[in-house]
């Protein structure tokens, strides 16, 4: 028995383990409706469905949640829970759920959306309820219920017209302020307000929030403005112009009378202002009346016609451009010829200066009579001035004077001459005109006492130019014309040559003769020829050619090496050949004439007998810095390629004593030296050409 008692005690706690297990089988969150009016309520029902393994009672913990925030809490051994929200705002709309708690084990709705629609009404307030034009009225707009961030809408409502609108936004706070002016004419305000909000879930709008009024007190009134002059006002009589105001209070307020944009009389403090004046047509026009207090302005208009007394005076010149010493009459009258006491006056100085107390006047112009005059009237203490005239008084131009802006009467073609032309005397404006020639080149007008500068490109080469300008202006006498300038124009060196008779290869001992000829540039030229990397040249000569012979004598292998020549004139720029190689060689008995040939070349080349094409034939040798040219030799065939070819000319005499004589003449010889690579074969010959009537 005992055992049987001890093993039922042994299986109690199992027994136990086995009554208390639950599952969660669902849990739902409901509500009445998921549109919900603004200010009433959200009824939450959070229901759970429990399986157990027995029946006993147990707590249940039910959790509230909006947008995944925990709202409240319970704990409870129903199956559900109530969770209410009242009033419901805007700001509650969201998606709700619920979670329960068991036995350690938890499970949650599904997610329940809510929409609370519309706003609280707003609530307007004035900071002041009474105010004067001129100040401002500050509103302040408040949704105490609901929560930022909202829109606010400010009206001012106005009758028969569309209210004055200003909008605010405010993220942070469930109110803002804004302010409206106070204008004239304003006496009692009234102003609404609205909210707007925009989420997420959507937009709401509030209804208009309650009218909030409030009252203008107005300082001072409407502005009055009189006239105590006649009803028909004439030049010469008074006018007295009257503005006043009625204040409330003792006010700072300014008052002030204007024509136009021309304020004529003001002042701080005062009910009433005048403005008095002798009128004239001057006076014609609208006349306003202002008061102001701070940002309050008030204003009346009037308009005054003055009758004219007598029109302007004319002042009528015989000439208005006129010579110096030539006669110069000015006549001051009125149309309807009233009489009236005349001066004439003389501009500057701004006040001028009175000549005469005269309807005429008569004088013996000079320059210094130029200037603006004009004749006064007076009739009656009104007076009136003429239009102004412009009188000039021109002195002759003097003969003017051409220059060279550089001082240079030199210059290179290709570069622009800068020249200049001025007359010393003469009355402004003038006219000057530079003259190539007979050709008009360019005509400048000064209008001050300087010199007209031209400038002339030379781009055609003429060794002598010839310049030269004329001066005008409104003086009756002729033009003046200046003296004649010449320009000679410089042309820069080009095209240089530079070679050498024998050309390349001179016998060690034997003379050699370099020619260096320019292709065209202005005279004189400097020529000068150099070693290569010698600073010094080893000649120089300045002529009036275009070409100069230099004569070597004794060429040693010393002498051997690469030289140019360079060519300059007036136009200070170098021009510099190209290279030329000359090597020196042993003498052989072959080439034993050469030596007198080369004598015989040098004095022709001195004398200018024959030019240098005569001396190279096919211009072989001349080694040209801009266009070279090829020697005859280079367009031979291979079996000539490895050949050094010299060319020497002498001058000989031909008679065949078995034939009647011949006419004597001067041939050339060409002695044509072939050398091959190997010196033991060489390979000479020679060639003669004679003159047309040779044998």
């Amino acid at each position: 028995m005992y055992f049987a008692v001890l093993v039922i005690l042994l299986h109690c706690p199992s027994l136990k383990a086995q009554d208390s297990v639950i599952t969660i089988n669902k849990v739902e969150l409901t509500v009445p409706s998921q549109k919900v009016k603004n200010g009433m309520s959200i009824e939450l029902t959070c229901i759970v469905d429990i399986s157990k393994s027995a029946s006993f009672w147990m707590q249940h913990a039910f959790l509230f949640y909006k947008d995944d925030s925990l709202l409240y809490n319970t704990t409870s051994e129903q199956d559900r829970a109530h969770y209410k929200i009242f009033p419901a705002r805007f700001a509650d709309s969201g998606s709700y759920k619920c979670s329960v708690k068991a036995n350690g084990k938890i499970k949650s709705s599904d997610d329940l959306d809510v929409q609370v629609e519309g706003l609280s009404q707003p609530k307007l307030t004035a900071l002041k309820t009474e105010l004067k034009e001129g100040e401002v009225v500050t509103l302040r707009c408040e949704e105490p219920e609901e929560k930022p961030p909202f829109i606010f809408v400010f009206k001012k409502l106005l009758p028969s017209q569309l209210p004055q609108v200003k909008k605010k936004q405010e993220l942070k706070e469930n109110f803002a302020s804004v302010e409206f002016p106070v204008e004239e004419g304003d006496r009692i305000l009234r102003f609404q307000c609205i909210a707007q909000v925009n989420s997420a879930v959507g937009s709401e709008t509030s209804e208009p929030s309650n009218v909030t009024l409030v009252t203008v007190v107005e300082p001072f009134s409407h502005p009055k403005l009189t006239s105590k002059s006649p009803r028909n006002v004439t030049e010469g009589d008074k006018i007295d112009i009257v503005c006043t105001t009625i204040l409330a209070r003792e006010y700072e307020i300014e008052i002030l009378i204007q024509k136009d944009r021309r304020i004529l009389n003001s002042a701080r403090g005062q009910n009433s202002l005048t403005y008095s004046a002798i009128a004239t047509v001057e006076n014609n026009g609208n006349y306003t009346c202002k008061v102001e207090l701070g940002r309050v302005s008030k204003t009346t208009s009037m308009h005054i016609v003055v009758e004219e007394l007598f029109a302007k005076p004319i002042l009528t010149p015989s000439l208005t451009d006129l010579d110096e010493n030539q006669r110069l009459s000015l006549w001051c009258h009125i149309n309807g010829s009233p009489k009236a006491n005349f001066s004439i006056i003389k501009r500057p100085p701004e006040n001028g200066v009175l000549l005469k107390t005269s309807s005429n006047f008569t004088i013996q112009a000079q320059v210094n009579d130029t200037g603006s005059y004009v004749c006064r009237a007076e009739i009656k203490g009104i007076i009136k001035e003429s239009n102004p005239v412009q009188i000039t008084v021109y002195a002759p131009v003097s003969e003017p004077v051409l220059s060279v802006a550089n001082s240079s009467t030199e210059m290179v073609l290709g570069e622009t001459l800068l020249l200049r032309c001025q007359s010393m005397s003469g009355t402004p404006p003038i006219n000057y005109t530079l003259f190539r020639g007979n050709r008009l080149i360019h005509t400048i007008t000064v209008f001050n006492n300087t010199y007209a500068e031209f400038r002339d490109r030379q781009t055609k080469l003429n060794n002598l130019r010839e310049y030269r300008c004329e001066a005008s202006n409104r003086h009756s006498h002729a033009k003046r014309s200046s003296y004649k300038m010449n320009i000679t124009v410089i042309a820069p060196i080009r095209n240089i040559s530079f070679g050498s008779l024998p050309h390349g290869e001179v016998e060690d001992g034997g003379d050699i003769n370099f020619l260096c000829i320019v292709g065209e540039g202005s005279l004189p030229i400097d020529f000068r020829i150099f070693k290569q990397n010698d600073q010094k040249p080893l000649f120089y000569e300045s002529k009036m050619e275009t070409r100069v012979v230099w004569q070597k004598k004794s060429l040693s292998k010393q002498d051997a090496g690469k030289y140019f020549c360079e060519a300059s004139n007036r136009a200070r720029v170098t021009v510099r050949s190209n290279l030329l190689t000359v090597k020196a060689k042993h003498p052989s008995m072959e080439m034993s004439g050469s030596t007198a040939a080369t004598n015989s070349t040098s004095e022709k080349l001195e004398s200018g007998q024959n030019h240098y094409t005569e001396l190279y034939p096919g211009s072989g040798y001349i080694e040209d810095s801009e266009s070279p040219v090829k020697s005859t030799g280079a367009n031979k065939g291979s079996d000539h390629e490895s050949a050094e070819v010299e060319y020497t000319e002498v001058e000989v005499s031909t008679s065949d004593p078995y034939k009647a004589p011949v006419k004597k003449g001067t041939d050339t010889v060409y002695s044509e030296i072939r050398k091959a690579n190997n010196d033991s074969g060489e390979n000479r010959h020679s060639r003669i050409e004679g003159s047309p009537d040779a044998t």
